[in-house]
């Protein structure tokens, strides 16, 4: 039987049962609706929470006082016997492969302008943040590089806190009060947006002496070091490393976080979670091919006399079971087509009305998507068509 012979076969058989057959297709096209959206939604929130992470650089080492394994949170409960400083940050900068460095204390305090004034994290930092974070002043500028332990009451606003405070006012050349200090702004930044639901625009970033004396801090929070793109981070990462030991009379009380590390482990939480998403998808499609099961079991014991007539005009076993497994693709394959179709079009349409979601179907998800309901409907059908190729075509035609 030639292939478009079996695919005809097929086809009329469906048609000739056409509520049944639509009903199977439409367990699953629900199901395949169910994974490709979910893993869709998860594929989505992986690139939107990477991307989230990546828009401060991907060659970025970032340094905490206090060794994770051994207190668990970083510079909060204790466990460090020397603190990391402004020194620390200096040396780390001398190393041959980092060319950029970003002493981090920080703070939350009250910034007002006038009657106006509002709490926002204050950011001690050094000039260095448009190399390091990516971020750059849309207005003014950034106070000229120096020493970073001289400090100076100078400001520059996040763009939503400028809004907050001046309106549309200009702000350069203007005075603000952090924690009752006066401080001259003389910039403005660039808006980053939001990231994993924090508002990064509305804060304020002053030199980094300035915030240590302001909240009364002897350490830092955090350095942060921009590293040459043809460095290796693990080779980098032991060269900090070692610097910080020496420096700290051999004791490794600090931790060392790389961009690349953490984005490893951001990525691969992310995957489990699409997965799982994805297995409770699946669920739906399990459900369908149980449908198809049953309609083709149903479908061998009410066509015996067809089957009996094929076998009595030559059909061999092999064909007549080929027949039953191309009806079970049939089924499959459409409904798996629809069910794209349907999850295609929901998400652009989810995606139109909740600009904020993320949704990424690709290509190659979606051609597995149908290969697996097309699979599926394969597996069901295997069991009803080897029942109709057992059939003794006398007995099935003496039964009619």
């Amino acid at each position: 039987m030639l292939p478009r012979d079996l695919l005809a076969l097929a086809l009329s058989a469906v048609a000739a049962h056409r509520l049944r057959s639509l009903l199977s297709a439409l367990g699953v096209a629900i199901g395949i609706s169910a994974v490709v959206l979910l893993t869709g939604i998860g594929e989505g929130s992986r690139r939107y929470v990477l991307a989230q992470f990546t828009q401060f650089g991907t060659h970025v080492l970032g340094i905490n006082p206090g060794k994770s394994e051994t207190v668990g949170i970083p510079g909060v409960l204790g466990g460090t016997t020397h603190k990391l400083s402004l020194d620390d940050a200096l040396a780390l900068l001398r190393l041959p492969q980092v060319t950029h460095m970003v002493p981090l204390a920080a703070g939350t305090a009250r910034v007002e302008a006038g009657d106006r004034g509002r709490s926002v994290y204050c950011y001690g930092v050094t000039p260095s943040i448009p190399e390091v974070w990516r971020m750059r002043v849309r207005q003014g500028r950034l106070w000229p590089p120096g020493d970073p332990r001289r400090g100076s009451p100078v400001a520059v606003l996040g763009p939503t806190l400028k809004r907050e405070l001046f309106r549309d006012q200009p702000a350069l050349g203007r005075f603000v009060r952090i924690a009752g200090r006066r401080f001259r702004v003389v910039g403005v930044m660039e808006s980053k947006g939001r990231m994993l639901g924090f508002d990064i625009d509305d804060a304020a970033y002053i030199p980094v002496a300035t915030a240590m004396a302001l909240f009364n801090l002897d350490e830092l929070n955090e350095i942060d070091c921009l590293f040459r793109p043809t460095a290796e981070p693990a080779q980098v990462e032991q060269a900090v490393r070692e610097l910080l030991v020496r420096r700290h009379g051999g004791r490794e009380d600090f931790t060392i976080t790389t961009q690349t590390a953490m984005l490893d482990v951001l990525g691969k939480v992310m995957g489990v979670v699409t997965v799982a998403v994805a297995g409770i998808g699946a669920i739906s499609l399990l459900v369908g091919a149980i449908g198809i099961l049953t309609m083709m079991w149903i479908a061998v014991g009410e066509r015996t006399e067809e089957i009996g007539l094929a076998r009595a005009l030559g059909a061999t076993r092999r064909e007549v079971e080929l027949l039953f497994l191309a009806e079970a693709a049939v089924i499959a394959g459409g409904g798996g087509a629809v069910g794209l179709g349907v999850a295609t079009a929901t998400g652009t349409l989810l995606r139109h009305l909740v600009p904020g979601l993320p949704f990424h179907l690709a290509p190659a998800v979606a051609a597995t998507a149908f290969v697996v309901a097309t699979a599926t409907g394969l597996v069901a059908g295997v069991l009803p068509a080897r029942r109709a190729a057992r059939l003794d075509p006398v007995e099935a035609l003496r039964g009619e």
